[in-house]
């Protein structure tokens, strides 16, 4: 029998449901719980994987965010106006999703007292 998947990241969709499960879902960053996607901790280019320990559920606010686009809405200021210096705001946006990321998820599992490890 063919496990299901969702088109969007190729997630099966048991798998799909199950971080949504651990997640509480809503949003793991911002508790928000509308527009939820899930999102990869270690991307599938770096060889990450689609087990829960790699997958984290974020809304689409910080899923974008996490992706180093800019949210009007979540800032007070614009994005800067040089190519430069969007990059490094962008790049800075990226690292710190990805910190809080790997913080929520290897707190879970230390919680339970398994280490977390995304590359399984």
């Amino acid at each position: 029998m063919k496990t299901r998947r969702n088109l969007s990241a190729s997630i099966p969709n048991e798998t799909r449901k199950a971080v949504y499960a651990r997640d509480g879902y809503r949003c793991a960053l911002c508790d928000d719980t509308h527009g939820l996607q899930i999102h990869h901790i270690v991307h599938r280019s770096c060889g990450g994987n689609d087990t829960p320990c790699n997958l984290i559920t974020l809304c689409w606010r910080c899923h974008a965010e996490a992706h180093g686009t800019w949210v009007a809405e979540r800032h007070a200021v614009r994005p800067p106006h040089t190519a430069e210096e969007r990059y490094a705001a962008y790049r800075m946006l990226q690292d710190e999703y990805e910190q809080l990321c790997v913080e929520y998820v290897s707190d879970y599992y230390a919680e339970r007292g398994e280490e977390w490890w995304p590359y399984k």
